[in-house]
């Protein structure tokens, strides 16, 4: 199985919840996976989404595809799109996102442009999301402890 963060630890082994690298790759693919879709899903579904690749056009196009039978199948709706951004912010190693440092902030922390840039983007990904106002946001801080940057 493929690598989770520590700070999904609470519901990884279950997955229970949509873990980051998936949220990753629906965004990548443009699908809404809603949390009782997901639940609706056998284990062996959820780890064929962890363990997809979701990279080159062909991939994400074969994700996106698996993933819309897999809704339809296992929920009976249509799955939902997504707009996808051709320039997703946790692409750009050259700017924090504003939501990123003021999360930071927020929990007493400062991080470095430098310290950005050296993030893989599944980890930039993680911390965009974390920072969302709309995210429960337990998990910045931990997240930012688990990639070396407080």
């Amino acid at each position: 199985m493929s690598d989770f963060f520590e700070f999904e630890a609470d519901f990884v082994e279950s997955l229970r919840c949509i873990p980051m690298q998936v949220r990753f790759k629906l965004d990548t693919c443009g699908v809404k996976l809603k949390l009782h879709q997901w639940s609706l899903l056998n284990e062996d579904d959820r780890l064929q989404l962890v363990d997809r690749a979701c990279v080159s056009s062909g991939e994400i196009q074969a994700y996106r595809t698996f993933l819309e039978a897999l809704i339809l199948l296992r929920s009976g709706e249509v799955a939902s799109g997504l707009a996808i951004d051709p320039e997703p912010p946790w692409l750009n190693d050259l700017m924090i996102p504003d939501s990123v440092i003021e999360k930071a902030e927020s929990v007493g922390a400062v991080l470095l442009l430098s310290q950005w840039a050296m993030l893989e983007p599944l980890k930039r990904f993680a911390l965009i999301k974390l920072s969302r106002s709309n995210h429960e946001n337990t998990n910045f801080r931990p997240a930012l402890e688990e990639f070396g940057l407080v």
